[in-house]
């Protein structure tokens, strides 16, 4: 992990009215440029977690930092924050409201007090980088799930932010739907953002992310890159499946279908372990 996170959570709690904690305690580092994933069963806080980072809730103990400098909740912090750092709920239609899709992109930039001209240039290139410019006049109702995602996404692209954090992007998408996803955060990726993604999706999340967390009753009970964290034995008490592939590998290497070596790391992709295969 860097030793300047962009982000930084500090023993965060916080509960919700009559609740139990949704946070208890909670920290964990989101690195510049990096591709985090938070994984965990339902209810382990990883929603919550989100709505503090975008500074929607604030924390009841513990602190949260950006770039070094501790959160404030004034209206000024805040708006720029949110400028930096913006979040995709899960539901898109929590996140959509205007009559068409050109006009729910163009909400955030002129929110920010841009010219219309220039607030519209930003809401062009955001639907050009998610594939929707030409549904830009449809009603925002008329759209597929998939659709729906990938305007919210744009909606928040258009605020040129830092960090994208995204609630479960994947869920209820179709195959083409996830295609289209994955190209999406690639790109981004490229471009140098930060990603921040809750999922449930293991396979996913083992072939794509940089760092993982693993959050359990509000707290983050481990940490690091997937390959440590996601093909551990004790998997099915941290909430999450072992990944797929790495249930063959390890099938493939028991039945001696593999080359011996045993310093080989279990593969992250199909083509990495089709590649040892060829080895044989």
């Amino acid at each position: 992990m860097a030793c300047n996170p962009l982000i930084d959570i500090k023993d965060v709690s916080f509960r919700y009215r009559y609740d139990k904690l949704a946070l208890d305690g909670a920290s964990l580092s989101v690195p510049a440029g990096s591709r985090v994933a938070l994984v965990g069963p339902n209810g382990a806080g990883k929603s919550t977690l989100f709505l503090h980072i975008n500074a929607i809730l604030r924390p009841q103990a513990g602190a949260l930092f950006y770039q070094g400098q501790p959160y404030r909740y004034s209206r000024d912090f805040v708006s720029a924050l949110r400028q930096k750092v913006g979040l995709v709920f899960q539901d898109p239609d929590t996140q959509l409201f205007a009559s068409n899709v050109f006009e729910d992109v163009l909400f955030g930039p002129m929110n920010m007090g841009l010219s219309s001209r220039d607030a519209g240039q930003r809401a062009e290139a955001a639907l050009t980088a998610v594939g929707m410019l030409e549904h830009s006049r449809e009603p925002v109702h008329f759209l597929s799930q998939g659709q729906k995602k990938r305007v919210a996404i744009a909606g928040v692209l258009a605020m040129e932010p830092e960090v994208l954090v995204m609630d479960e992007p994947t869920a209820a998408l179709d195959y083409p739907g996830l295609i289209s996803l994955h190209e999406i955060l690639d790109m981004l990726h490229k471009q140098g953002k930060t990603l921040v993604v809750a999922t449930h999706d293991i396979d996913w999340a083992w072939s794509w992310a940089d760092l993982v967390y693993v959050l359990a009753q509000g707290q983050v009970i481990a940490g690091g890159p997937p390959r440590e964290i996601l093909s551990r034995d004790d998997h099915a008490a941290l909430g999450f499946a072992r990944p797929i592939i790495g249930e063959i590998y390890a099938c493939m290497n028991q039945q001696g279908l593999l080359p011996p070596d045993a310093n080989r790391q279990m593969p992250r992709s199909v083509e990495e372990l089709t590649a040892l295969l060829k080895q044989k």
